[in-house]
């Protein structure tokens, strides 16, 4: 009975040992192997859609597969003007990149790379030429604005859009910040946050209100309230024609997986003194906005409006 036992043992060990060194050639092949070392990169080709979703994120998974899209999307061919969705963060960017892929079938860019957009619903993430439709941005500076041939500003209550990227922040694209955030180091840490999100919030729009090629504007207020006839506006400026299904498809699914859901907090974070100066701001980018949209010299309003105090009584400049 005991050498039975030891047989087992014996062989056990060997099919064990056997399985390593399996293990380890495979490995060391796979290391040294050209073919098998070389990373996926989409191409134009493999981006297509099929079907409606795009086969390469079928295989990796990516939420963006599960999208109902209207279209096969695909590259502007011949490509077009490079055109920005300029926008403080939180106030509907990728929303917007959302609903003119859905509608146009084109791809929507960015400056930036954002891996999780990437794989659910974005992957021309990193390309910012006339090969996709808009290409988002929240830099501001005379630098970013010359490589744009024209551009969308998007603008949202200053509030809204920056309690929206503290929740970005904190939970994610969709998450929340957790109401015990707002009091980390005794509420210093949002206070922070809201001096320096407002001023940069009002530098940005003012500093888009000064492109010199064509600028529309559009309100996240007034998407939330006609998207149907904010988004014509918008294919409007971009000179794009679509179909009036494809239109509709949009509309049916204007929501996606980016549009973070609302969650009332049973507090008001903003103590006055954030409110003075978030309402400080607000009002210079009103009467900046109201001086483009009447047609007027916007350059001179900026130049009138060219330091603002924050709360620590420091000057901080409104453009540049």
């Amino acid at each position: 009975m005991r050498r039975w036992w030891r047989w087992a043992a014996c062989a056990g060990g060997w099919v064990a040992l056997t399985y390593t060194f399996f293990l380890g050639f495979v490995t060391i092949v796979s290391l040294t192997d050209p073919a098998l070392m070389r990373t996926y990169q989409p191409t134009p080709d493999n981006m297509a859609a099929a079907g409606g979703t795009w086969a390469w994120t079928s295989r990796r998974g990516g939420r963006g597969a599960r999208l109902p899209w209207c279209q096969a999307l695909r590259w502007r061919d011949p490509p077009g003007p490079a055109t920005a969705l300029v926008s403080f963060p939180g106030s509907g960017n990728t929303w917007i990149r959302y609903l003119l892929q859905q509608v146009t079938g084109y791809y929507s860019g960015s400056v930036y790379k954002d891996y999780a957009l990437m794989k659910n619903g974005f992957p021309a993430e990193s390309v910012s030429n006339g090969s996709v439709v808009v290409v988002k941005t929240h830099e501001w500076g005379p630098e970013i604005r010359k490589t744009f041939s024209r551009a969308v500003l998007v603008m949202r209550d200053p509030y809204l859009a920056i309690q929206a990227e503290f929740n970005r922040q904190s939970g994610g694209h969709i998450g929340h910040a957790q109401p015990d955030k707002y009091t980390r180091d005794g509420g210093h840490y949002w206070e922070k946050f809201v001096t320096n999100k407002a001023l940069a919030w009002m530098n940005t729009t003012l500093d888009w209100l000064k492109f010199e090629g064509p600028l529309h504007l559009v309100f996240y207020e007034d998407l939330l309230d006609n998207l149907p006839e904010e988004m014509r506006r918008i294919l409007e400026f971009l000179d794009l024609e679509v179909t009036e299904n494809n239109f509709d498809c949009m509309i049916r699914h204007q929501d996606g997986i980016y549009k973070r859901r609302r969650r009332p907090l049973n507090f008001d974070p903003f103590t006055p003194k954030l409110r003075k100066l978030v309402d400080r701001c607000k009002r210079l980018v009103d009467q900046a906005v109201r001086e483009v949209l009447a047609g007027g010299d916007v350059k001179l309003v900026l130049n009138n409006l060219n330091y603002l105090n924050d709360s620590n009584g420091n000057q901080k400049s409104v453009t540049r």
